[in-house]
């Protein structure tokens, strides 16, 4: 595996060969963000359950606070899954909004960590689940026992979506005491009951659970099932998150959305009105990134999508920040079906991560940990135990029959001594992006390489500065005359990153197999 950035000032990555960054200091370069579920990452107190502490002494292998000196991953952001109290493991079910689940840690906790990752240069975002609570929520609480008593004038009567008609299919509620059946909305589960959106008090309450994490320290919100507050009328939706959006920037006019909309492109354009979404048309087996590095898609049509998915998007709202992952918490971990002994996960990296915008981690991603649900229908599968491979004593969750003897890719503790591990290659591809922030802020330009499946590039314009970004996905190395393609005239290599080398003569670049190269 090799990894060259050229250029003048610091020896960034300090110990690694041939190594040379310029770092251009630019506080606003959207950064990769790493993502976590808490229960599955770092158990600090030996009860088996990953907690906020853990985190907190696993910084280091994070963001040490020097992200170019080649001893941390380098990342700049933390996304948590749910951290307030809940009533299942994964905590998608909120019982207290203003609180930190007892299995993570305390609140204490919580600020130590905001206080820890601010010295390290880290953003802190959480998931905050609006569309629904937990059925033990207070607010659901009352609202059934006021419907018990006949007590319509209880302020909870109109907190949640309930009806007394039978025929919308929803959930049993409670009777009141003339005999009538009450019934409420849980699109996700019935231990899940919706909040009725259409109440003022609720907004008033959402707004204020807002300036609560604000106050803490939080950059932001995950914000989840972002078109479920109304089912089925995004016009709604979009309005709400608009409205969301507005609130939040009262507080922290900075401050960092970014919504799951799990949707066609069409959809995912209307919502970067209100808020930035993930990328969803790259991630999954079957996505762009996924079928473009397996050979299916041709190399040239994901470049094209990209750029018009960019271009799209900064139509809907032109500040708009990009959001590209490849897996998550709800899909089958990436590593199986991106072979990692083939370098196609090497390759994957970086068609996603040398893309505009804040590119997102999976915890486990970068060491090749397996996942998936497979006929088990379980989420737990895809959320395993983090593989530190030393003392830690974090287990997978209740519910995971994903066989240990799959994961055959190693531990962090094993990648980080090798040179030519996926740990060190994610490592020095997030190196090599931030050494060329211009990816990350760019206005992008798609080019046509006749003739070629697994070769393609873009151009990336940001104020006076013009590089070419290009990969060659093949196995073998490809010999090109860039200036058939493009007026734009290279004077020399700013990094490659793969399984060889680059080489520019003029405006010939000869690429090696599974590499990519960025050219200025």
């Amino acid at each position: 595996m090799m990894l060259t950035l050229t250029s003048c000032n610091s020896n960034a990555l300090k110990g690694e060969k041939a190594i040379k960054i310029n770092y251009i200091e630019q506080e606003e370069v959207p950064g990769v963000f790493y993502e976590i579920f808490v229960g599955g990452f770092s158990d600090s107190n030996e009860d088996g359950t990953g907690d906020l502490k853990g985190i907190i002494n696993r910084i280091d292998y994070l963001n040490d606070g020097d992200p170019l000196n080649g001893k941390s991953l380098g990342v700049e952001g933390i996304w948590l899954m749910p951290i307030m109290q809940a009533g299942s493991y994964h905590k998608y079910d909120v019982i207290d909004y203003y609180s930190i689940d007892l299995n993570y840690g305390t609140m204490e906790d919580f600020e130590q960590l905001i206080s820890v990752c601010d010295t390290n240069g880290i953003d802190i975002i959480i998931d905050l689940v609006l569309n629904h609570t937990s059925e033990y929520n207070r607010w659901f609480l009352d609202l059934k026992k006021a419907i018990k008593e006949g007590d319509i004038d209880n302020k909870y009567m109109d907190w949640y979506c309930i009806t007394t008609d039978s025929s919308k299919g929803w959930h049993n509620l409670a009777i009141d005491p003339n005999g009538v059946q009450y019934y409420y909305e849980g699109n996700f589960s019935p231990s899940m009951p919706e909040l009725n959106m259409e109440n003022q008090e609720v907004l008033d309450e959402i707004e204020n659970i807002v300036k609560f994490w604000l106050d803490k320290g939080v950059k932001g919100f995950r914000l989840d099932a972002v078109k479920y507050v109304y089912l089925g009328n995004d016009t709604k939706n979009i309005e709400f998150w608009k409205w969301f959006a507005s609130i939040c920037k009262k507080y922290d006019d900075d401050v960092f959305l970014v919504g799951e909309n799990w949707s066609n492109t069409t959809s995912i354009y209307e919502y970067y009105e209100a808020l930035d979404c993930f990328d969803f048309d790259m991630s999954g087996s079957g996505g762009d990134v996924a079928l473009t590095v397996n050979g299916i898609f041709n190399l040239n049509d994901y470049v094209r999508n990209i750029c018009r998915y960019k271009e799209n998007v900064e139509k809907s709202n032109p500040d708009a920040v990009l959001k590209p992952f490849i897996s998550n918490h709800d899909m089958d971990r990436s590593a199986g079906y991106l072979s990692v002994k083939e370098h196609r996960m090497h390759m994957a990296a970086n068609l996603y991560m040398l893309t505009s915008g804040n590119p997102f981690i999976y915890y486990g991603e970068e060491i090749g940990m397996y996942g998936s649900r497979a006929t088990s229908s379980t989420d737990a599968n895809r959320r395993l135990a983090m593989l530190w491979g030393d003392e830690d004593t974090v287990q997978d969750p209740p519910g995971t029959t994903f066989p240990a003897e799959r994961q055959i890719n190693g531990t962090v503790k094993q990648q980080v001594k090798q040179s030519n591990s996926l740990y060190t290659y994610y490592k020095k591809l997030i190196a090599l992006r931030k050494a060329n922030p211009e990816i990350a802020l760019g206005d992008y330009v798609p080019l046509k390489f006749e003739g070629y499946n697994l070769f393609g590039g873009f151009l990336v314009e940001y104020e006076s500065i013009t590089k070419g970004v290009f990969h060659n996905l093949s196995d073998e190395p490809i010999t090109i005359d860039l200036s058939e393609y493009t007026d734009i005239s290279f004077k020399e290599i700013s990094g490659f990153i793969g399984q060889g080398k680059a080489r520019l003569n003029g405006n010939t670049l000869a690429l090696d197999g599974l590499t990519s190269v960025i050219l200025k």
